[in-house]
């Protein structure tokens, strides 16, 4: 079987390449970006396809049944995957995270996660392998992913009345199934769980308040996300963006709160805990605050794009 090339440069920064300072990384044997910064997360994106239509992600007037997504010949294999992503652990990556798309719509993916458990990291400990869904298959394969040696998950769930659930998503499928897969994921053993809630003003920032009292005290970490840019596709507006400031003080009004300590470098969330101790938030200031001046990811497109 003749090896695929993978390109390990994102094109569109050729051109503009001599503008960036090169920053000199310790002679470690650690991979760094071009501004010094060492890589210990690595994300994977092992499809492009997802079956919601989320509109600030994959709107369906975009994302029809005539678009051109890439067809099985193209995206990487998993021994492709898996080839690559030993070379990142070898250099310093410690986290693999796989996303898509959905990334559970990847027919036998607990093959590629059984691949990734088996490396080690520089240190000889297993890696921290994670993935992110939005939790519409996540029921029925909790327990073959866990037992695959998937170690966490993250939810995405905009919340939890149904019309808006669907709103959000914008296809027919019931917020009660999401929910019985993040209790599935429990009980398999997948945690500690995060859920993650894209705010949009005038359409779900109602539900942050039902959203934090049903996930406190339950052990899983709920983060609140500034409704971003993502390009072209989803019609962004500024006066639709909910600060996480104000997500904050809605929720300290009846939940009392108090500032937590990042968990770990390059941490993209802002911690918050509950006063009385029973669990935690996140809000991650996507617009009002840049949060990448200390990012220590690299990501791998489906086929085979590295950024």
């Amino acid at each position: 079987m003749s090896e695929r090339v993978i390109p390990l440069v994102d094109q569109r920064l050729i051109q503009r390449a001599a503008a960036i300072p090169a920053q000199p990384v310790a002679a470690t044997g650690l991979l760094g970006d071009a501004f010094g910064r060492p890589l210990r997360d690595l994300r994977i994106s092992v499809t492009d396809r997802c079956n919601f239509r989320c509109s600030y992600c994959m709107p369906k007037d975009i994302f029809d049944k005539d678009y051109p997504y890439l067809p099985h010949s193209s995206l990487l294999t998993f021994e492709e995957i898996t080839r690559v992503a030993r070379q990142f652990v070898a250099h310093g990556v410690q986290k693999i995270r796989l996303t898509g798309g959905e990334p559970l719509l990847r027919k036998n993916l607990e093959i590629l996660i059984e691949q990734l458990a088996a490396l080690r990291t520089v240190e000889g400990q297993p890696l921290d392998i994670t993935l992110t869904t939005n939790g519409s298959l996540l029921a029925r394969k909790a327990a073959a992913l866990k037992a695959a040696g998937l170690q966490r998950v993250t939810v995405s769930l905009d919340g939890l009345d149904d019309t808006i659930f669907r709103a959000m998503n914008d296809v027919d499928f019931p917020v009660a199934d999401v929910l019985r897969g993040i209790e599935a994921a429990q009980a398999a053993g997948l945690g500690p769980i995060k859920v993650n809630m894209v705010v949009k003003r005038g359409t779900n920032d109602h539900e942050i308040l039902p959203m934090a009292r049903h996930f406190k005290g339950s052990g899983i970490v709920l983060r609140f996300i500034e409704y971003m840019d993502v390009g072209a596709t989803n019609g962004w507006r500024m006066d639709e963006v909910l600060p996480s400031r104000e997500v904050v003080q809605r929720i300290q009004r009846e939940l009392p709160l108090v500032p937590l300590q990042p968990s770990a470098p390059g941490e993209t969330a802002e911690r918050w805990g509950y006063a009385d101790g029973s669990g935690e938030i996140g809000v991650i200031s996507s617009v009002t605050q840049a949060f990448c001046g200390d990012c220590n990811r690299a990501r791998l497109s489906t086929e085979g794009q590295l950024y």
